[in-house]
């Protein structure tokens, strides 16, 4: 669906007006119970993945989402994709490449695109140095929306928007339901199903069903990493950030007032162990491969050339090359750097009080750091700030400029049947497994792989004092037994909350492997509905796994590297 009006009818019918501000609710929206076949408990991009995969299977589905946005990192975390260099012609599910190819179309339909844009079949329309296909959230979330269409108008999705699970139901293994709040208006709303699919950011539906799970890093004695800490340290979790989005207007002045906490991170050094390079408001950063200090440029007007790599294009949402000359003034960048990831604390397993306090600190963090890119941010000409950079909460939905929900890199996981682990993908530890040189070790192959992926063991700084942990990873498989919880049966996780560790997190964290991990559950569901097997015994069985496993690949999940992927990235 690309059409704004059709957009609006869409939202209509799932009980949801669109005022001049935003989404507002209509009165009691759902009714007290509802029943599918499966439920989604997260509308994130796992979680639409998992629900398209179960609708084109044939079942009914229920998916919920906290926020009036689907798509998660997609949308409300306003994170472009991070995706691997053969993403155009392989590791990628089919869905997440019709999901790819509408949003070219969407740009295509819409925008007015240059000659050459419009014609080149790997348009990027934010250009931008870490995709190659940057683009603003809203595309993504009308792209979202179109493809899940067709099934609410059949009757067979329903949408639950700005609702959050507050209970389950558990009878010995098994869910029986799970209740979600409204919490506008106090509405809640019961949903029963044979299977429910875990696809929240933070894990949530774990705890409130007492799946046994862990959370932060593992020590080395429980996984035998050789990047883990001699100590299990279950709060040592990843930062969060809160993106927002910038465009600028020469010779105006759009700054904001300073935050009332600006002092204090403006003169905040991270407190981690190999040592952070100074003031986290700076240009200079941790390389997070050497850990050696690194400076970088910025400089947001169009066309601009730094000596040093430009910040502004690293993550450009939306570029004026993109489009005919005077379509657009200025270049739109989405601001998810090292500068504004939050390390006082983090989401998980934290009271209601402290959750907020972190919330606040991380929208005042990134706020801060608004504020010093247009007041004190050194420049190449000798001068200081930005004040013509201008918040664009419009492009992430908001009133108070920046994304709706802060970018989660790591969630609570189940305590798998089977736990992907560094010496399975990282490249030294496979070397030290295997005893091949690099260019010819591989990942490890699992016999129940469900999907494939690839991306850099890339751990972000974390709330227990780590700085940047990057290891080289392998061309990795997704195995069936990170997807199966070790004692719940009819649960399955859709997001990042599956059988990895701290350390593998790192690298099954990513937009096209989170995809792949929802659309493998979402269709393990349907097939346990079709067969009647438990998700444990299609593992079990080679035949059942078999069948399974030939569903997936001609519904375009790829179980397997087209060759022996022994390229280090």
């Amino acid at each position: 669906m690309t059409d704004p009006l059709h957009r609006r009818a869409f939202l209509k019918r799932l009980g949801v007006t669109v005022g001049l501000t935003g989404l507002a609710p209509l009165g009691r929206l759902y009714s007290r119970e509802m029943a599918a076949e499966v439920a989604v408990i997260g509308g994130g991009t796992g979680g639409c993945a998992a629900a398209l995969a179960a609708l084109r299977s044939g079942r009914t589905v229920i998916m919920t989402e906290e926020t009036d946005w689907i798509g998660g990192q997609l949308t409300q975390q306003a994170v472009p994709p991070d995706e691997h260099p053969w993403i155009e012609q392989f590791g990628r599910t089919r869905a997440y490449q019709t999901y790819r190819d509408n949003v070219r179309r969407y740009y295509r339909d819409f925008y007015p695109l240059s000659g050459e844009a419009y014609a080149a079949d790997t348009l990027n329309p934010g250009r931008c140095a870490v995709s190659a296909l940057c683009h603003e959230p809203a595309a993504a979330v009308s792209v979202l929306e179109g493809m899940l269409a067709p099934y609410v108008s059949a009757g067979r999705l329903r949408l639950l928007l700005d609702v959050e699970p507050v209970r389950a139901d558990v009878d010995g293994d098994r869910i029986r339901s799970v209740t979600v709040l409204h919490p506008a208006t106090g509405v809640e709303t019961t949903i029963v199903a044979p299977y429910f699919l875990d696809a929240t950011e933070r894990g949530d539906l774990l705890p409130l069903s007492g799946t046994d799970y862990v959370t932060g890093a593992e020590s080395r004695s429980q996984t035998g990493e050789p990047h883990a800490p001699a100590g299990a340290q279950p709060g040592n979790i990843q930062a969060m950030t809160w993106c927002f989005a910038l465009d600028y207007r020469a010779g105006e002045d759009h700054r904001i007032d300073r935050p009332d906490t600006y002092a204090f991170w403006r003169d905040y050094v991270p407190a981690l162990t190999p040592a952070w390079t100074g003031p986290l408001l700076s240009l200079s950063y941790s390389n997070p491969i050497t850990l050696e200090p690194r400076t970088l440029g910025f400089d947001p007007r169009p066309g601009a050339e730094t000596r040093l790599f430009n910040l502004w294009t690293y993550r450009q949402l939306l570029a004026p090359e993109t489009l005919r000359p005077g379509a657009l003034a200025s270049g739109i960048s989405l601001v998810n750097w090292p500068q504004n990831d939050y390390l006082p604390g983090h989401l998980i397993d934290v009271t209601p009080e402290e959750k907020d306090r972190h919330l606040a600190g991380a929208m005042a963090l990134s706020r801060s750091l608004v504020y010093w890119l247009q007041t004190e941010a050194p420049r190449e000409d000798g001068g200081m700030g930005w004040p013509g950079l201008r918040l664009r909460g419009d492009v992430c939905g908001t009133e108070h400029g920046l994304a709706k929900r802060p970018y989660i890199r790591e969630s609570r996981r189940i305590v798998a049947e089977f736990t992907v682990k560094e010496q399975h993908v990282g490249l030294e530890a496979r070397m030290a497994e295997t005893g091949l040189p690099a260019g010819e070790v591989t990942a490890a192959s699992f016999p129940d792989s469900v999907g494939v992926g690839s991306y850099r063991i890339d751990l972000h700084p974390s709330t227990g004092g780590d700085n940047y942990i990057d290891i080289s990873s392998l061309p990795f498989e997704i195995p069936l037994g990170a997807l199966l919880p070790v004692r719940m049966e009819n649960l399955l996780p859709a997001c990042k909350n599956l059988g990895v560790t701290h350390i593998t997190n790192g690298c099954y964290r990513l937009h096209p492997v989170e995809w792949n991990i929802g659309e493998s559950a979402g269709m393990l569901a349907a097939f346990c509905l079709d067969t009647g097997a438990a998700p444990r015994q299609v593992r079990a069985d080679a035949g059942r796994l078999a069948d399974f496993q030939r569903r997936l690949m001609g519904d375009g999940v790829a179980i397997q590297w087209p060759a022996p992927m022994a390229v280090a990235r």
